[in-house]
């Protein structure tokens, strides 16, 4: 059982990994909430990935390496989703996932293209295509434009597929660690690693929420800040003979509404359709609860993460063309525009060389002793966040 003399333990990342580690640590009874302290660097939360991202799941999207990572992952969003009525509280809902491929993408020799895992091979989504034809009455969602020539099939089974409102689920995770006993502590910027006489890690000095230097103590740091992972670890360890290997993508979304998806059309389930196209890039199309529509697919890894998450600005240029393709695959044609813009936004994603990041540093890799641990990855924080 967990006691008040257990060591403290440190969690640098307030966004859907960080959230998702401190929930599960509380669940455990080895684990006394009160010795957490998650910080975080921003003044609001939830300002990129986490706040920003598409919020759809899969069990089996995954490459052998980490396939019992994702489907342990799908699991645990499931239960939670059961547990604490998930589809009110932040969305949760079964999804079919689709592509739609155009007559415009084809291979030399007239036939559409289809590529290999897109985990693996960093492409979109749509190349994962399936076999199964899209039989039924609808044709796909009744908010997707259809058109002469195009192609859409299935790419997921039965429950293989969900989807949830990634900011709600993060808010509903704060609630729970912030009512265990967690405490979560933001603006706060780490500094540096605090040892004791013995060399061994026993806090992190920090620069506050007042912009006040202090040391918060804790012998366990576990490092979830995402796409600014490899600066935290840098910052804490600029000796350490490791280093992290996590770079980011850069991602701009847009949400809308349409009279074509409403509360009388969630009984179905959303859907996801992950388009080809030819203007160059694949969107990426999800229905979600509460009558939002999510798109995106215009990334670009040439664009650095700012030193805090809230302080990165949509290029306007890159919503003009997701708001250009909300129109055209959205829209009614020949018909006004009347799709209503919810939100725009850019995040940063976390890419790691490899498979994800998931586990501890030994301590002759830090120049320290004490425990260190790190996650971070190639996949969405929210696919792997409850099983990483």
């Amino acid at each position: 059982m967990a006691t008040e003399n257990e060591p403290k333990t440190i969690i640098i990342g307030a966004g859907i990994i960080g959230l998702s580690t401190a929930y599960y640590l509380t669940q455990s009874p080895f684990t006394n909430p009160k010795t957490l302290t998650l910080l975080d660097t921003s003044p609001q939360l939830f300002t990129s990935a986490s706040g920003y991202a598409g919020g759809f799941l899969a069990k089996d999207w995954f490459s052998p390496s980490i396939a019992e990572l994702g489907a342990l992952s799908f699991t645990l969003h499931r239960e939670l989703a059961e547990q604490h009525n998930g589809h009110e509280n932040w969305g949760y809902s079964r999804s079919t996932g689709t592509s739609l491929t155009s007559d415009a993408r084809m291979q030399k020799g007239g036939k559409k293209e289809r590529g290999l895992d897109w985990l693996m091979e960093g492409r979109s989504r749509a190349d994962v295509s399936g076999a199964h034809e899209f039989y039924g009455e609808e044709k796909g969602p009744a908010w997707l434009v259809r058109r002469e020539g195009d192609e859409l099939e299935v790419v997921s089974e039965g429950d293989s597929t969900a989807q949830v409102d990634p900011r709600r689920l993060c808010e509903f995770l704060l609630g729970e660690v912030r009512r265990s006993g967690v405490r979560v502590r933001n603006p706060v910027v780490t500094k540096s690693v605090v040892r004791d006489e013995k060399g061994i890690i026993k806090g992190i000095k920090v620069s506050n929420e007042n912009g006040k230097p202090e040391i918060i103590e804790g012998r366990r740091i576990v490092i979830t800040a995402g796409a600014w992972s490899g600066r935290v670890f840098e910052t804490l360890f600029p000796d350490a003979k490791k280093h992290l290997g996590i770079s980011s993508l850069a991602g701009h979304s847009l949400v809308v509404r349409s009279p074509r998806w409403m509360k009388e059309h969630e009984g179905k389930g959303c859907h996801a359709v992950f388009a080809t196209d030819t203007n160059g890039f694949s969107p990426e199309i999800f229905s979600r609860i509460g009558g939002e529509i999510y798109i995106a697919g215009l990334n670009d890894a040439s664009l650095k993460p700012p030193d805090v998450a809230g302080n990165s600005k949509p290029d306007v240029r890159s919503i003009e063309r997701l708001k250009s393709v909300a129109t055209q695959m959205l829209g009614v044609p020949g018909a006004e525009d009347d799709l209503e813009v919810v939100r725009e936004g850019l995040c940063f994603r976390p890419v790691a060389r490899g498979n994800p990041i998931l586990g501890r540093i030994p301590d002759d890799r830090l120049s320290a002793k004490g425990q260190l641990r790190t996650q971070g990855g190639s996949l969405g924080g929210v696919f792997v966040a409850a099983g990483g």
